[in-house]
């Protein structure tokens, strides 16, 4: 059994934007909390908001062991995200291996209650949606990959019943503090977002202070185990219906201009070869041309029975709340104005916690 009122927990990747939101609302809940992050920068700007951390890296066994000394619970947030210039090994190395290191370490110090972050990603391409947690495993990359493989991980433990424990899969996370979608954004404030296709795929949003409350819930739920829930917001909506509600509230006009499919596949594998041997982002890749072109959209009925979730948040209110936070934080100006400042003077931890 595990006590949030009373008993500690370990956030790891509690520097991101997912586990910073997560602190917030275990530490708005008086929850005790350890936050576990990998350099001394991000160790430092988490003391001075009075958390208690510890340093480790998931692939650093005696760094673990300090992690989760005293713990009862631990919620899995850390992993590692697309990054060009990567080997294959080091994704699987940190989200599948590191995975199975925390683990291991976790029921050796006799932590109770294992709350995992995996991603809807280990779906792909939704054939039928809207999709639940028993739609087919289709990873898209090498990420969905290694995160499928941590995930079948940490279910093996729960299997065996040396830790209980269930799977998060979370839809494409947004809200104050993410800046993945910040391109997509600012192209919408300048009117230079274009569609390839005609921007009907589907997408489905889950506002993160909402998986910060799942992820509670998940934890609490001590009676499930073994379990995979998908978290995911109240509505789904095409990608020209999500562009348009952008649009309106930046007050610019929403975006027309459509181009053709193939041809933008082929430049995303052209340039996906070209890149990968220079270590450097490619412009266009074929993950990117994807997001235009295939469905994402979600059942959350097992986690609304099992877990009591459903999601506080309206997407009116979700893409107004991102914009004011672009707005008072520099990444986004106001109309008219000029260019923001640039994404990497920005602090991880001001990020995750949308300050």
């Amino acid at each position: 059994m595990v006590n949030l009122k009373k008993d500690l927990f370990l956030v790891t990747g509690a520097a991101g934007f997912v586990g910073g939101h997560l602190l917030d609302y275990l530490l708005k809940h008086g929850v005790r909390i350890r936050a576990m992050a990998r350099s001394e920068s991000q160790v430092s700007e988490l003391k001075e908001r009075g958390i208690e951390v510890v340093r480790a890296d998931l692939r650093d066994k005696p760094s673990l062991d300090r992690a989760v000394s005293g713990v009862s619970g631990i919620f899995h947030i850390a992993s590692l995200f697309r990054k060009a210039g990567l080997p294959d090994s080091e994704f699987f190395n940190s989200n599948a291996d590191g995975t199975r290191r925390l683990l291991e370490t976790a029921v050796s110090a006799g932590v109770s209650r294992f709350v995992h972050c995996s991603t809807i990603g280990v779906h792909g391409h939704i054939e039928n949606p809207p999709a639940n947690e028993n739609a087919p495993f289709s990873p898209g990359d090498i990420y969905q990959e290694s995160k499928l493989a941590g995930e079948r991980i940490a279910r093996e433990f729960f299997k065996s019943g040396s830790i209980s424990g269930v799977v998060i899969r979370p839809a494409m996370v947004w809200g104050p503090g993410d800046l993945r979608t910040l391109k997509l954004f600012s192209m919408i404030a300048r009117e230079r977002f274009f569609y390839i296709g005609r921007g009907a795929g589907l997408v489905h949003f889950i506002d993160v202070r909402d998986l910060a409350r799942a992820f509670a819930a998940a934890m609490q739920a001590v009676d499930l185990n073994d379990r995979s829930y998908i978290i995911a917001g109240r509505e789904s909506l095409t990608l020209r219906e999500l562009s348009e509600r952008v649009a309106e509230q930046l007050g610019v006009r929403p975006p027309w201009l459509c181009l053709p499919v193939k041809p933008m596949q082929l430049l995303g594998t052209f340039c996906e070869k070209l890149c990968a041997p220079l270590g450097i982002e490619p412009p266009i890749f074929r993950r990117r041309v994807d997001f235009f072109t295939k469905d994402r959209c979600f059942d959350c009925a097992n986690a609304r029975l099992d877990l009591g979730f459903e999601p506080a948040q309206e997407l009116e209110g979700e893409i107004a709340d991102i914009i004011r936070w672009y707005r008072q934080d520099g990444c986004l100006p106001p109309s008219g104005a000029s260019q923001p400042r640039e994404i990497s003077t920005i602090s991880p931890v001001k990020r995750a916690v949308g300050s």
